[in-house]
């Protein structure tokens, strides 16, 4: 199996994300810069929230997106455990979807859904809109789509799909979306899968005026996930998990939430939760984590925290990011799942690669 390269790009972004800190953030205290980068992230998510490529990367199989117009409940399903190999050069060229209506004998694929109308070293795919924002209808040829405008396109500039019957998986996606011409933003996906216990990840998504999201994780003695918020190079959100043990005797070695630049830290060994403000420890300022559970705690679950002002105030971070809290919950869940690489670009790709 042709092994999996995480950009080393991603690692210059992880770093620069957690080391950048706006100039004019230097001089305040705790409180004002907390206020401050929650009243960014909250436009930042509201503003993600109403973009062309929000839409696409919180389809999941449970939302209305991806059930409306679907023939039935299993239409948006494509769990089909594929075990072959395909790289970008097997599929490589500009497609258009054009049906054959002749049904070849076929497990997955009973129909040619895309037409080659040109060469590229790349994977440009012109769709209509309706079969990605309701995949049920791509997986479940409808004639009267082809009626449709081809006015959505996906173009993948680097992908693989590595994977055995000993269940070693490696893939890879670069892709970018547009919708009437109009950027909607990019993904950049990589994973890695040696066995259940032994798997990393990285999902970004980039929209075209600056933000990104991305989610990493790896599992092993060590489980680690992060989460992060960005515009551009600057840090908005970000928190940081890292357990170690399996199973229900996994315990939290060390957990860090960082709002622009102020991080709240718990490790073990250390008796008290430390506030830090661009890096520097404060003596007055605090924060106590608020836990329903002791397993596989975050803030986008069942985790809190109240946070204690050099001032004497308090306030909980979730009422401070209220309107903005279940949009970042939904879009932290969306990464995970990834539901356009794996139910419409993959789909795609198969069936490219099986009805050539």
């Amino acid at each position: 199996m042709k092994k999996s390269i995480f950009p080393v790009a991603l690692v210059i972004v992880l770093v620069s994300w957690q080391c950048s800190k706006n100039i004019n953030e230097r001089d305040l205290s705790v409180k004002e810069s907390i206020q401050h980068s929650v009243s960014e992230i909250n436009k930042a998510v509201d503003k993600i929230s109403t973009a062309g490529g929000y839409k696409l990367i919180t389809l999941s199989e449970g939302s209305a997106a991806a059930k409306a117009g679907d023939l039935s409940g299993e239409a948006v399903k494509s769990d089909m455990e594929f075990r072959d190999s395909i790289e970008l050069k097997l599929i490589a060229g500009i497609y258009n979807f054009s049906p054959n209506p002749e049904m070849h004998p076929g497990i997955f694929y009973p129909y040619r859904l895309f037409r080659k109308t040109g060469e590229s070293e790349n994977l440009e795919v012109n769709l209509p809109k309706q079969l990605v924002f309701h995949p049920g209808r791509l997986h479940m040829l409808i004639m009267a789509d082809t009626l449709l405008d081809n006015n959505f396109k996906i173009t993948a500039t680097d992908y693989h799909f590595f994977y055995n019957w000993w269940n070693n998986y490696d893939y890879k996606l670069v892709s970018s979306f547009s919708l009437d011409n109009q950027d909607l933003g990019s993904m950049d996906i990589s994973s890695l899968w040696k066995s259940p216990f032994m798997r990393r990840y990285a999902n970004i998504f980039s929209f075209p005026d600056g933000y990104s999201l991305i989610k990493t994780g790896q599992t092993g003695d060590t489980t680690k996930v992060v989460f992060a918020l960005a515009q551009n190079n600057d840090t908005l959100f970000k928190e940081s998990l890292i357990f170690t043990g399996d199973g229900f005797k996994r315990r939290e070695k060390q957990y860090i939430l960082s709002v622009g630049n102020v991080d709240i830290k718990r490790s073990t060994g250390i008796d008290s939760i430390q506030v830090f403000l661009d890096g520097v420890l404060q003596q007055k300022a605090g924060a106590k984590i608020i836990d329903n559970t002791d397993y596989n705690a975050s803030f986008f679950s069942r985790r809190d925290i109240l946070l204690k002002f050099d001032d004497g105030t308090e306030a909980k971070l979730s009422a401070l990011l209220s309107p903005s809290l279940e949009t970042l919950r939904n879009l932290s869940r969306s990464l995970d799942e990834m539901y356009i690489s794996k139910h419409i670009i993959d789909y795609i790709a198969f069936n490219i690669y099986y009805r050539r």
